[in-house]
């Protein structure tokens, strides 16, 4: 996890996380529970699902107190079903709540991508279409979500704005200012990239793909596309380019979307509307 992350932007997300709890303390914890009291706690899953972000919950507890015992029987990327422990933490008591709810957010929000995301990538199975994430995450936690994401069996699409060319319709709109078409848009966006970026083109018609096509795009978005004019795209394009499909998916329509034979399938919603996962963490002291 953290290697896929980043050790200092792993931490430095968790202390951030911890800094906007803690900024004034506990003071319910420092008010009522003994400072020497110690327990154990247990963290389980209250639905199925798939974990992501255990090791994330770990560094909250650990950079709460490093004292803490952490113990955790499985890994992330494990279908977990409801009742199942997934973790403990022996130690103070105090340290354990004050770390409780942050650590529990992470998990709750991380598990709930990775189940979303898995739910999808199931739909899909048998199709050669790959289910992919977009760049609508939540600011800050871009890097934990990607990966929650690749958890639950999807790939990442593009991590910042510097990591591929993606020409959109207001791309387009800036450029008639200047007289600068779809096809003089993909040479100029070649020139300037990095020789190995790939282009890719937003379009919102049948039409509009010929045209991608022919100024020579590596990738070519479908953007809330009806299914049957998706089909007609990829009959057009034959491989030439690959085919995303993006915009009005959800579980009920996705398999639909595959059949067509799109090669990429992104799904905003996996990181900004996937439901958090219920998960909780219940203290014994004895």
């Amino acid at each position: 996890m953290v290697r896929a992350v980043g050790r200092e932007q792993f931490r430095r997300i968790v202390s951030q996380a911890l800094a906007e709890d803690l900024a004034s303390g506990d003071v319910t914890t420092e008010a009522l529970v003994p400072f020497g009291l110690v327990g154990k706690a247990s963290i389980l899953f209250k639905r199925d699902g798939v974990l992501a972000g255990i090791d994330v919950a770990k560094e909250v507890f650990q950079q709460v107190d490093h004292s803490l015992r952490f113990k955790a029987p499985v890994k992330d990327g494990a279908k977990v079903r409801k009742g199942d422990v997934v973790a403990t933490v022996e130690g103070k008591a105090a340290s354990i709540l004050k770390a409780e709810r942050t650590a529990l957010n992470f998990l709750q929000h991380l598990s709930g991508i990775a189940t979303e995301t898995a739910q999808y990538v199931d739909a899909v199975s048998g199709t050669k279409a790959v289910i992919t994430d977009t760049r609508k995450t939540l600011p800050g936690l871009r890097l934990l979500e990607k990966y929650a994401v690749r958890v639950g069996g999807g790939q990442n699409h593009r991590l910042n704005l510097g990591d591929g060319v993606l020409i959109k319709d207001n791309h387009l709109i800036a450029l008639r200012a200047s007289r600068v078409g779809l096809d003089e848009a993909v040479k100029k966006a070649r020139r300037r990239a990095l020789r190995a970026t790939k282009v890719e083109v937003e379009v919102e018609s049948v039409k509009q793909a010929r045209e991608a096509l022919s100024a020579g795009a590596d990738i070519i978005m479908l953007d809330n596309m009806r299914v049957k004019d998706m089909q007609k795209a990829v009959e057009l394009v034959r491989r030439r380019a690959l085919l995303e499909a993006s915009g009005g998916i959800t579980l009920s329509n996705v398999r639909s979307v595959a059949k067509t034979g799109v090669n990429l399938i992104s799904i905003g919603a996996l990181t900004h509307s996937a439901k958090a996962l219920d998960i909780s963490l219940e203290l014994d002291i004895g």
